[in-house]
């Protein structure tokens, strides 16, 4: 059974079971005005007369419906909309009356249990006496589904925009990211060219881990954003390189809570952050530099540091952070991914020198799947 049939049938049984619904609150409501009298209504021959008589009206506003879904609203065609409905109104009306009498028609009727309804009867009722209900209803329908149909499509198009957005923000986040690789392969291919004529197996080293970043950097199977045990991984490959040109000048600490390795973070992300603290808290000192590199949990955040014991700022506020494609690119992608739900700033550390921090929401990779 397809899709589009299973939604009619769902459809169908909702009509009815509505039309079950009312036909039954209409007999309570009329038994109930009735218990005052000396002979009250039958409760049977009642419920049996206000479901026929509902069910009348579901299926006819079954056709409505089909009608109505046929002979859509659209600009330029209201006259003609509104002539075919009018008719089709009189129609439902005449229609409605005679298929109400004939189903009703042989039954005794609730106020006179001696008498029976008749087909001629029933027909003069329900056609005069309800004709401008007949008239109200078949509206009542037309408009409703109108409504429906409205209501649906301005839901396909917000799912459409949100769509086009998503793939929007995907194209902008590859493009960042995409940004990173030749700034971040002309930075390792410098560092290779500092070492192979003063230490060449250390630049074999640098090579073989660079080919290494390069194929992670560039697979673009990657998602967005990765779990933090892999990020680190990426992060350990590119801290070699750096180690075989500093040797002993850098020393490399990290703090890393193991409950938080699993918590999704953007892919490439430490990078960055982690190579300009070395530029610019490590490269320009003579003696030995630290890094150290932390992961917590903190308040429903994932907080991130990257702390060099460089120069940091100067204290008189003269000299302001300079963002380079690293971090201008670090601060687009996490906009893009978070919105404003995110904090980052470079500022002096405690202990002096520069401290990255980082805030993103914590979650994890099956937290993201729903």
């Amino acid at each position: 059974m397809s899709s589009s049939t299973k939604r009619r049938l769902f459809w169908c049984g909702v009509i009815f079971g509505l039309s079950t619904v009312i036909g039954l609150l209409s007999a309570v409501g009329a038994h109930v005005c009735q218990l005052g009298l000396d002979e009250p209504m039958s409760w049977v021959p009642l419920v049996r007369q206000e479901l026929k008589d509902w069910y009348a009206c579901a299926l006819l506003s079954l056709g409505v419906i089909w009608v109505a879904a046929h002979n859509p609203l659209e600009p330029g065609r209201n006259r003609r909309w509104l002539l075919i409905h009018f008719a089709l109104s009189i129609v439902f009306s005449l229609t409605y009356a005679l298929l109400t009498a004939a189903w009703v028609a042989g039954e005794r009727s609730v106020m006179h249990p001696e008498k029976i309804l008749t087909f001629s009867y029933l027909l003069r009722m329900v056609g005069i006496q309800y004709c401008v209900m007949n008239l109200i209803m078949y509206w009542f329908v037309v408009f409703a589904h109108l409504g429906w149909t409205y209501y649906r499509r301005y839901r396909e198009r917000e799912q459409q925009t949100a769509a086009l957005q998503r793939e929007l923000v995907e194209a902008r986040l590859e493009a960042l990211r995409m940004q990173l690789n030749p700034h971040f392969l002309f930075n390792t291919l410098h560092a290779v060219s500092s070492l192979i004529h003063d230490n060449p197996e250390a630049a074999d080293r640098v090579i073989a881990r660079l080919s290494e970043l390069l194929r992670l950097s560039l697979d673009q199977s990657k998602p967005q954003e990765v779990s933090l045990h892999e990020e680190l991984a990426f992060l350990d490959r590119y801290l070699e390189i750096e180690l075989a040109r500093f040797s002993d000048r850098l020393t490399i600490e990290k703090q890393i809570d193991s409950s938080v390795l699993g918590a999704l973070v953007p892919y490439l992300i430490l990078q960055p952050l982690v190579e300009n603290a070395i530029r610019h808290g490590i490269e320009p000192r003579e003696d030995s530099g630290h890094l150290a590199i932390s992961a917590r949990r903190n308040n429903g955040h994932l907080e991130l540091r990257i702390t060099d014991d460089g120069a940091g700022f100067i204290p008189d506020g003269t000299s302001q952070p300079i963002e380079g494609i690293g971090l201008s690119n670090t601060r687009s992608r996490l906009r893009h991914l978070y919105g404003e739900n995110f904090r980052f700033e470079l500022a002096n550390a405690p202990a002096g020198g520069l401290e990255a921090r980082l805030e993103i929401p914590y979650r994890t990779g099956s937290e993201y799947a729903r």
